[in-house]
């Protein structure tokens, strides 16, 4: 399992381990796990050159939620759904996760408030390994990596997917942001429902792929607590994993909204928030949905309003 990390790490014999903590490091750190607990930095050139030799012919990168930690909660996910993948046929999918620093306290609103300000700045500090990849692509411009690229952002790591598009087209891309994915699934997520309309935050996300899919759910009760932590900062939007899009009009064509009222509790109680986990055996409708539009050719998903 690869990974990409700006948590703090501790020396572990001649390996790394994540330490108890949400300090955020201003490093990048390119990883490959040693076993269940251990892992080695390797460095981003070796780690996406291992990326481009790997058997698998698309890439998912795995941006995890508010709350979540490496051992108890990322790591098992991440297994989880590459699973699932394999089961349905599409070993040709390799995840890698981006493991950015979260809180651990108890309560979902103090989670919430205290993860903010981290998953921010960490939006920032991973713009550079945008940054990395797009200098990659140029170095081996007679020879480049012409796997397909996904990304996978739960809850809160919607935000910092925002807000690394966000800072590499301001700082980087002159104003804009390089294509380069394929699909860009929002599951759950932690952002403004406006976010995607032209002029706000979250407007590159469409320039940056093929497909950007929202996940929402009307009794997703993390999204509540959002809204209430936001309040603080005077931010009064709802949530895009709340409502899905505000005006479907109003964002690119490219832009699809799915409503999981139907199960999002039965796979997630009492919160309703991490419903595309499977549970007992029985398959996430969320994460099928996505193993479908990976398994898709078509560039349009048909209706841009779906309920599973």
């Amino acid at each position: 399992m690869y990974f990409i990390t700006n948590k703090t790490l501790a020396k572990s014999g001649s390996n790394l381990k994540f330490q108890d903590s949400n300090e955020i490091s201003q490093s990048l750190r390119y990883c490959e796990m040693v076993n269940e607990t251990e892992f080695k930095e390797i460095g981003s050139k070796p780690f996406m050159k291992s990326l481009m030799k790997a058997d698998e012919k698309e890439i998912l990168f795995y941006i995890h939620g508010f709350n979540n930690q490496p051992y108890d909660d990322i790591f098992p996910r991440a297994k989880a759904m590459q699973n699932q993948l394999i089961e349905a046929n599409l070993k040709r999918v390799k995840l890698v996760s981006i493991i950015w620093p979260c809180d651990n306290d108890f309560g979902v609103i103090k989670d919430y408030w205290d993860d903010q300000d981290s998953a921010e700045q960490t939006g920032k500090i991973f713009a550079r390994a945008i940054s990395k990849l797009v200098g990659w692509q140029e170095e081996n411009e007679s020879n480049p990596c012409m796997k397909r690229m996904h990304v996978f952002a739960h809850s809160m790591g919607g935000r910092v997917l925002v807000q690394s598009l966000k800072h590499w087209a301001n700082k980087f891309g002159g104003g804009g942001v390089p294509y380069l994915f394929k699909n860009i699934f929002l599951m759950a997520s932690d952002i403004p429902n406006e976010s995607l309309e032209n002029g706000e935050d979250g407007e590159y996300i469409p320039q940056a792929a093929q497909r950007v899919i929202s996940y929402y759910a009307n009794d997703d009760f993390a999204m509540p607590a959002s809204k209430i932590s936001n309040m603080r900062n005077m931010v009064f939007s709802r949530r895009i994993g709340h409502t899905g899009p505000e005006d479907l009009s109003k964002v690119p064509e490219n832009v699809y909204a799915v409503n999981c009222d139907s199960f999002n509790n039965k796979f997630d109680k009492p919160k309703g928030h991490s419903y595309f986990i499977s549970k007992k055996g029985k398959k996430s409708p969320a994460f099928e949905h996505v193993i479908k539009v990976l398994k898709s050719q078509k560039q349009d998903l048909g209706s841009r309003k779906i309920t599973l």
